[in-house]
């Protein structure tokens, strides 16, 4: 028999026990209930120790944020191919057959265009309201992409048209406004992604295949996710479910905060299967912001074509690790055209952020304001620097010549028919140019001849392509090139980096093994 007193004592060792799992899953304490002291703990064979309790429930997280998510239907007036043809041709029918009067009747009156009329194309997706007072409302572009009308539908069932304030197709994202007198908005904040960690408990909302309302959750699978989709890519990967129609809905940490917008899933069916993506609220909210104030995104722009830092680059710069962006050529007319930054520079710092990888540079560029002065460090020649560049818009990149600084070299005392590390090198002239097809605006040693098993045939460098400089020092004749190879031998050199430009002017940087 086991007193009242015991019984009691072992109820209040199961309740603390149970807290302490809860809280373990990282659910803030205001999601943690403890479960009533009078109920029964669960019978665990063979066991002493109660049996641990799974996470909180989440219903009054997801009661609180249902009426701010919203689902998008848009509809298209899409042509039908062949709408100017002519009619379908009347099928051929045996004399007297029961279909022959149902088919005159029909194809009789058949008009031209008929045949593939126009059709209106439906599509479902998900967004949620940011400002209840002006009525804003975010969503993905490709939800609302080439819409004719757009309406957005409540989770108590009202409905209203939505206007688009603006969209950015880099990011896939969307700004819609509703009209606020017309339905009373209830709105969420955008978190901190920045501080979300692989391992937190999510919830999604949204609209997956037409059902409205649908709760999930999950946890933030892994972080800085690039899956090939924009310039862009720094998603947040998550377990929760997400399908079809979720598009643009928010991803949500475990305070009712959106820390990411739902935009894409890997499926071989069609449905989740557990890896799904957001695009970070850190990235989202700046452009969103922009879109709201201009109707349009309005980017920094440096000014530079960029290619990853490799070991072999690294190594041939003298670096101890290869990261940051590799800068590969500088566009005429751009910011930094004024020789503030040079082709063969590292960046590895923008405005006081790490450029870890060739990925991060574009975005942090973009994410700062058009005209701000910013300090970059730079890699060059082995030692670390520090500039201030003034930014550009990017936009206005669309409309700059796109060929490098010109560089003025002198071609006097060059000889022909050098071989170096399988390349045959030769002088570029106005006779070489015109036999190569060779801009006039390239300037170097012009390759003439590459052997194909040579460390020069395994890079894909080949006969036309010009090189500008080795090791960040210019080259001008086929002697010079020589004699700079053997110089960095002579350094212990074990690569050659070289700056080539192809027959337009476009640079790259490749590393030649020397041994």
């Amino acid at each position: 028999m086991v007193s009242s007193t015991a019984r009691k004592a072992l109820r209040s060792a199961t309740a603390a026990i149970a807290l302490t799992a809860l809280a373990a899953t990282g659910f803030p304490p205001a999601l943690v209930t403890v479960a009533n002291a009078q109920t029964q703990a669960p019978t665990v064979p063979n066991s002493a120790q109660p049996r641990a309790q799974g996470p909180a429930s989440v219903a009054d997280l997801a009661e609180g944020l249902l009426g701010a998510v919203v689902n998008i239907s848009t509809s298209q007036t899409v042509k039908g191919q062949d709408g100017d043809s002519g009619p379908i041709p009347m099928p051929k029918v045996p004399e007297g057959s029961p279909f022959q009067e149902f088919f005159n009747d029909y194809f009789g009156k058949q008009q031209p265009g008929q045949n593939n009329p126009s059709r209106q194309v439906q599509s479902l997706g998900s967004g949620f309201v940011v400002d209840a007072q002006e009525g804003i409302i975010v969503t993905n572009n490709h939800v609302i992409a080439d819409a004719d009308e757009i309406e957005v539908n409540f989770s108590d069932g009202s409905k209203l048209k939505a206007e688009l304030v603006g969209k950015d197709t880099k990011t896939d994202l969307a700004v819609l406004k509703v009209d606020p007198k017309k339905h009373k908005l209830v709105a969420v904040k955008f978190g901190d992604s920045s501080k979300t960690r692989i391992g937190d408990w999510v919830m999604a909302i949204g609209n997956p295949f037409g059902f409205g309302g649908t709760v999930t959750v999950g946890i933030v699978s892994a972080r800085n996710r690039d899956i090939n989709s924009g310039p862009y890519d720094n998603f947040i990967q998550t377990d929760a479910a997400i399908n079809r129609g979720n598009s643009g809905g928010p991803l949500f940490d475990m305070y009712g905060q959106v820390i990411g917008i739902n935009t894409a899933i890997i499926s071989p069916t069609g449905g989740s299967i557990g890896i799904g993506f957001a695009i970070p609220a850190e990235l989202a909210s700046g452009v969103i912001a922009q879109l709201r104030e201009f109707g349009e995104t309005r980017r920094g722009w440096l000014g530079v074509r960029i290619q990853p830092v490799t070991d072999d680059i690294a190594e041939s710069l003298g670096m101890t690790t290869s990261k940051g962006a590799l800068v590969a050529g500088i566009i005429d007319g751009g910011p930094v055209a004024n020789g503030s930054i040079l082709a063969g520079d590292v960046i590895i710092r923008f405005d006081g952020k790490e450029v870890a990888t060739v990925k991060d540079l574009p975005r942090v560029v973009a994410e700062s304001p058009v005209g701000k002065e910013v300090d970059v460090v730079v890699v060059r020649k082995g030692k670390e620097q520090t500039v201030k560049v003034t930014l550009g818009r990017l936009e206005d990149s669309e409309q700059a010549p796109k060929k490098p600084v010109d560089s003025d070299q002198d071609e006097d005392g060059a000889i022909q028919g050098v071989d170096v590390l399988g390349m045959t090198l030769g002088v570029l002239d106005e006779d070489t140019r015109k036999s190569f097809g060779i801009s006039k605006e390239v300037e170097g040693v012009l390759v003439t001849e590459v052997q194909d098993d040579s460390v020069a045939g395994n890079k894909r460098i080949q006969a036309g392509d010009v090189i500008v400089d080795i090791a960040q020092e210019t080259v001008s004749t086929p002697e010079d090139v020589a004699a700079r190879i053997e110089k960095l031998r002579d350094e212990g050199r074990k690569n050659a980096l070289l700056m080539l430009a192809s027959k337009t002017g476009e640079l790259r940087f490749v590393t030649l093994q020397m041994d």
